[in-house]
């Protein structure tokens, strides 16, 4: 039996926050193989830390890569994530270990929904690579801050 081609899904993610715990807000840019970009989100989510704020970009990456293509056609997907923060893509890829107990709920939402796909990569891009995902947070936090004072 001939294997089936996979599908690439690439997904870039930010998240941050002003202050840490503060506001925080989450970015996230998903592309074709060419890189012609498919989908947008910036999303504020309340008061996070930075780390968190990371995590939750990624764990909405995914749910959004999984109803973007359809559940069948994921499970024959291959992603590769792109994060800016080192310590994120480094605990999911296995080489550093989740020591901040308030991250655990993420690590397992994130391992969990590794059986969506047929393969998730997580790798990690500087700042200057991830512009797109960072304008989003950011605009997320300025909508943010101008609702609040209106």
């Amino acid at each position: 039996m001939k294997d089936t081609p996979s599908k690439k899904i690439i997904i870039y993610t930010d998240g941050g926050s002003r202050g840490n715990p503060g506001p925080a807000a989450i970015g996230v840019v998903i592309v074709d193989t060419f890189g012609n970009r498919k989908k947008e989100y910036g999303k504020a989510i309340g008061v996070r830390t930075n780390n968190e704020a990371e995590y939750e970009a990624v764990c909405f990456s995914l749910a959004k890569a999984k109803a973007l293509v359809g559940g069948k056609e994921a499970k024959e997907s291959v992603v590769e994530l792109y994060v800016d923060s080192e310590l994120v893509a480094r605990q999911l890829g296995g080489r550093y270990k989740v020591e901040e107990e308030r991250l655990f709920p993420y690590f397992m939402k994130v391992w969990n929904a590794r059986i969506d796909f047929k393969l998730i990569s997580f790798h990690h891009v500087p700042r200057e690579k991830n512009r797109e995902a960072d304008r989003l947070v950011n605009e997320a936090l300025d909508q943010e801050a101008h609702t609040l004072f209106q």
